[in-house]
């Protein structure tokens, strides 16, 4: 039987610094009352300079380690969903390799935006069952204060920072099928003007700042984060009322709402942070399920239904057996 990956633990880091609406009202035209209505989003955190994307992906790795009550030396291999890395070069995961004090197996980053973290899991997951690891932390670190335009009220009020991790561990996923039971990528690259970074170390006369159509953005994550959803359900012969927790991206109380539905979920089952802690992008999911998993909501043995949508675009979905 081919290993299958347990979720052995989980991990999360957020910035000391809140930021609420009613803060960033006063350098912004906007209101708390006009964030809440159109996302749910009451505050977020915001790094500080020496919080780096490699600084809180090492700290959610390390908590990550210590609730699967694993070491350094266990670890194979790092993958790392960013799209605000500190280097374009090394990796921001070798960056967390050195901190972690790793000294074995491989570390690169994988950029898919707000999809990052499921995009990684997926790698991971594969590496797993092919029998190139035993153990991978996978991580999604962002520090999207830095690329926002401040003068773009429709944008720059939606994001914040932080960064969440998971070990993962080879094991048989005998008796309850405990572990990744299927993920689930993909990508519509014709959509990449609806949601990108104006700029990069290419094309340096570029602002570089985040841009964003949206009502495209909604209109398709639904649809395809439903797709997605649906996906997974069929690839495990399984039916939504399977389902215990459904953690999604945090990216709009709407978007999040329409999908509980969709599953028929009550708002009880789904994990919701987005008020807490906007769009952390990559860091989002693990964020989120870091919260349910230490708050004592998400159990081991429940089945949990990871989905994300980001710039590209690109989607995707995973199903885990806690």
């Amino acid at each position: 039987m081919s290993p299958r990956s347990i979720l052995a633990g989980i991990g999360a880091y957020l910035p000391e610094r809140v930021v609420t609406n009613d803060e960033l009202a006063r350098t912004v035209d906007t209101t708390d009352a006009w964030i809440q209505e159109r996302t749910g989003i009451q505050q977020r955190h915001f790094a500080a300079p020496h919080e780096t994307a490699a600084f809180m992906g090492t700290a959610a790795a390390r908590t990550a380690l210590a609730d699967a009550g694993a070491q350094p030396s266990d670890v194979d291999g790092i993958i790392l969903a960013t799209s605000t890395p500190d280097q374009a070069f090394p990796a921001t995961a070798l960056r967390v390799q050195a901190a972690l004090g790793v000294t074995k197996g491989f570390g690169f980053d994988i950029a898919a935006a707000c999809a990052g973290f499921v995009y990684a899991l997926s790698v991971a997951d594969s590496m797993i069952k092919a029998g190139q690891a035993k153990g991978v932390l996978v991580i999604g670190s962002e520090v999207y204060s830095r690329i926002l335009n401040w003068a773009d009220r429709g944008t720059c009020v939606l994001f914040g920072d932080g960064a969440g991790a998971v070990f993962l561990r080879a094991g048989e996923g005998t008796g309850t099928d405990q572990g990744i039971l299927s993920t689930h990528i993909h990508a519509q690259g014709t959509l990449g003007d609806i949601l990108y970074v104006d700029g990069a170390v290419g094309q340096p006369d570029k602002p570089g700042h985040l841009v964003m159509h949206g009502r495209e953005v909604f209109r398709h994550a639904v649809s395809r984060l439903a797709e997605a959803v649906e996906e997974a359900l069929a690839a495990n012969n399984l039916k939504a009322a399977d389902i215990d927790w459904l953690v999604p991206h945090q990216a709009n109380r709407r978007i999040i709402d329409a999908m509980g539905r969709k599953l028929g979920l009550s708002t009880d089952r789904v994990v919701i942070t987005v008020e807490q802690h906007a769009n952390t992008s990559a860091a989002s999911v693990p964020l989120a399920l870091h919260q349910a998993w230490t708050d004592g909501r998400i159990k081991r043995g429940e089945l949990v239904l990871l989905e994300a949508l980001g710039g590209g675009l690109v989607w995707g979905s995973a199903l885990v057996r806690m």
